[in-house]
């Protein structure tokens, strides 16, 4: 198959990361053509200027109303001259090989969508660094973002993915539901017979346009989500889903217990803290992202962990509707 790229980029209010984003793909070396479409989300503050000092790159610009990221990103794959779509994030940065490593592990293993891994640059923040560990560490979410061994079947993240055009007309692209639009799609692209794989050569920088309050209603938002995902396709449900819900539950016990004298539990807990600690420094090269990592992993695990359970309840035993439960997670 002769892969002809389209590059989709949705941005909402955020012109200085897609300088950003658009020098990288500057200095790729990735020597066929390729397109890049970036649909403006109704944003109020601009791209079209930082677009125009790219007169070297392929860019096609779109402004529309409000209506989402996983809708622009249908939007722009229907108007997409290309057989291949690359979806990024606009807060990402592409190392220089990123499209040519697409290129040559499609060509020699092709799949009908692919998602590649997220990683921290070396002139992120120490909080950046310290969500991304978060994110992305064995110790804390298994690898799922971009473990080797998770490399058939891999459930891509719509930072970083790709979608050949039969795929996309054949599923209708991602739905109205964000964040979960990525897994969603991924589940009905199964269903209908495509193949996914892990490409772990094709990371990419991905800044995180991120506080701590907004780390903590991210993961809220993915804890939120999941039991809706599950009720819409119940052969995903997963035991592992429940992790971060049953260690929230055993840290609160842990600290009741030490009230009483039984101080084991928490020295447990203390201990996971303790290798937390010590995996992140070592692997930072940093104490204060050590430090901050973990903090990180227990906003993560409190976050997504408490919504997993109160979604899990209102949706599955009260039988609420998601819609009107939680509005917020849809776009019209």
């Amino acid at each position: 198959m002769n892969l002809v790229f389209s590059v989709i980029v949705p941005v909402y209010n955020r012109p200085e990361e897609v300088r950003e984003l658009l020098h990288s793909l500057c200095l790729q070396t990735y020597t066929k053509d390729f397109e890049i479409i970036i649909v403006e989300d109704g944003s109020t503050e601009s791209s079209k200027t930082v677009i125009e000092e790219f007169g070297n790159l392929n860019i096609t610009y779109f402004y529309k109303k409000n209506t989402g990221p996983g809708d622009s990103r249908n939007y722009a794959m229907q108007r997409a001259s290309g057989n291949y779509f690359i979806i990024l994030d606009s807060d990402c940065v592409l190392p220089k090989a990123y499209l040519s490593s697409i290129d040559i592990h499609l060509t020699s293993n092709y799949s009908d969508f692919f998602g590649g891994p997220d990683a921290a640059a070396s002139n992120f923040t120490s909080l950046q660094k310290a969500i991304n560990y978060s994110m992305t560490s064995l110790l804390t979410t298994g690898g799922i973002r971009g473990r080797k061994e998770a490399a058939t079947n891999f459930e891509p993240r719509s930072f970083n993915m790709g979608i050949s055009k039969a795929a996309f007309e054949k599923s209708g692209g991602f739905g109205k539901i964000h964040p979960g639009e990525d897994p969603d799609l991924s589940i009905r692209l199964w269903n209908l017979g495509f193949k996914s794989q892990l490409i772990s050569e094709a990371f990419v920088y991905h800044k995180r346009r991120i506080s701590w309050s907004k780390f903590y209603n991210q993961v809220r938002k993915f804890g939120l989500v999941r039991p809706i995902l599950t009720a819409w396709h119940p052969q995903t449900a997963k035991i592992t889903f429940w992790f971060p819900t049953l260690f929230t539950l055993g840290l609160f016990i842990s600290f009741v217990l030490s009230l009483y004298g039984i101080y084991f539990p928490l020295v447990l807990v203390a201990l996971y803290f303790l290798i937390i600690l010590g995996h992140s420094t070592f692997k930072n090269k940093s104490l204060q992202v050590g430090f901050l990592s973990v903090w990180a992993v227990l906003l993560q695990f409190a976050g997504y962990g408490i919504a997993f359970a109160e979604s899990t309840i209102s949706i599955r035993y009260l039988k609420n509707d998601p819609r009107k439960k939680f509005p917020h997670l849809f776009f019209k």
